[in-house]
C-alpha cells in the first residue's frame, strides 16, 4: 500500500497565523512555491494561503499587504489527510474538494504537502488523468 507519507513533499515550511502577507509573497518567492501552509501558535495547521489569494483578497481588493495577516486568508477548517492514509484516500480527498495541495498531518502536525507533481509521479496516467479532471472541474474555487 502506498500512503501519503511516501508521495508527500518533506519539509514543508508554515507562515504564522500573525504573519503578513508580505512576509507570505516572500516566502514563496524564496521557496519558488505558490502556496503555504499557515500554523498557529500552537503549531497546528490553520489553513493555506495561495499567491493567487493574496493577489485577489489583498492587493486587488487594495489592502495593503504589510498589514494583513495570514490568519485571515487561512479561515474555514483546512482540508488534510492523515500521513498513514493510502494515495487513494488522498486523491480521493483532493477530487472532492477540489484542491491541488494537500497537507499531510501525523500526530496533529504539519510533516508535508502531497502536490499535482507528486500525484504525476506515483499515478498510472489513466488514473492521473482521471484525477485532474476531477480537481479541475468548474464547480468550486480552486486552492
Amino acid at each position: 500500500m502506498t500512503t501519503a507519507r511516501n508521495v508527500m513533499h518533506f519539509g514543508v515550511q508554515c507562515i504564522g497565523e500573525n504573519e503578513n502577507l508580505l512576509t507570505a509573497a516572500r516566502m514563496m518567492r524564496d521557496l519558488n512555491v505558490g502556496s503555504l501552509p499557515v500554523c498557529g501558535e500552537d503549531d497546528r495547521l490553520k489553513g493555506i494561503i495561495t499567491d493567487r489569494d493574496i493577489v485577489i483578497k489583498c492587493v486587488a481588493a487594495g489592502k495593503n499587504c504589510a498589514e494583513v495577516k495570514a490568519r485571515e486568508l487561512a479561515q474555514g477548517t483546512p482540508v488534510w489527510i492523515d500521513a498513514d492514509a493510502d494515495l487513494d484516500d488522498a486523491l480521493q480527498t483532493m477530487e472532492e474538494h477540489q484542491i491541488r495541495r494537500l497537507p499531510v498531518l501525523e500526530n496533529h502536525r504539519l510533516v508535508g504537502v502531497i502536490s499535482e507533481a507528486d500525484l504525476a509521479a506515483h499515478l498510472p496516467e489513466n488514473k492521473l488523468a482521471e484525477a485532474v479532471t476531477r480537481i479541475y472541474a468548474e464547480s468550486t474555487p480552486r486552492r
